[in-house]
């Protein structure tokens, strides 16, 4: 079994997370997409997120219907702060050894890969694959090689599609009183607009 790892905060989960899971899972005939919602995330300390339940039940709203999509509570689950191999290991108990993983990351955080929490053994335990977005080419190989030999052969690269959603352009949408339909699906417009999610406070 071929199982894609999209991990993130969905903060909230948009069209724009749906559309490169999509692209991903059929370019790459992945079984499932396993959406990993993240708790703690260690590179995003100090930043102000959503609680657990809301993201969870927008991403869950998000991926009704389409039986390829699958949320991942591993890491919502796991106490502490969340490190991609940990989640790898804990996936692996879920889904047996004969399981093949690939990782996504967006190609930018290649660069930052040797400060991972145990990245050699990230790059044991599953195929990376670093999502290219057009117009970004350079990745600093030779940089990476001398921290990590031989990832150039265990990163795979991809192209995915130039979507310019992002979450936080969501929020500030939201906050300052603009419209955000069409950009999530309608079920997680909804759930925003019915629990009051980043309105400015006072603005409730």
């Amino acid at each position: 079994m071929k199982l894609g790892i999209l991990g993130g905060t969905f903060d909230p989960v948009h069209v724009g997370h749906l559309i490169v899971a999509l692209h991903l899972r059929e370019a790459l005939s992945l079984e499932k997409m396993l959406f990993v919602l993240a708790a703690n995330p260690w590179h995003k300390t100090g930043h102000e997120i959503t609680g657990v339940a809301d993201r969870l039940a927008m991403l869950e709203l998000a991926l009704q219907g389409n039986p390829r999509f699958e949320v991942s509570r591993v890491d919502i689950e796991r106490p502490g702060p969340t490190y991609s191999v940990d989640t790898i290991a804990d996936l692996r108990l879920a889904y047996g050894p004969e399981a093949t993983f690939l990782f996504f990351v967006g190609i930018d955080s290649l660069a930052t890969l040797p400060t991972w929490h145990k990245p050699a053994r990230l790059l044991e335990t599953c195929q990376v694959v670093a999502m290219r977005r057009q117009g970004y080419h350079h990745v600093p190989w030779a940089e990476l090689e001398r921290e990590l030999p031989d990832i150039r052969r265990r990163v795979r690269v991809v192209d995915v599609p130039q979507i310019d959603i992002s979450s936080t352009d969501i929020r500030e949408r939201v906050a300052s009183g603009h419209s955000i339909r069409y950009l999530v699906p309608d079920a997680v417009h909804e759930y925003i607009e019915s629990h009051c999610l980043y309105k400015k406070r006072g603005a409730e």
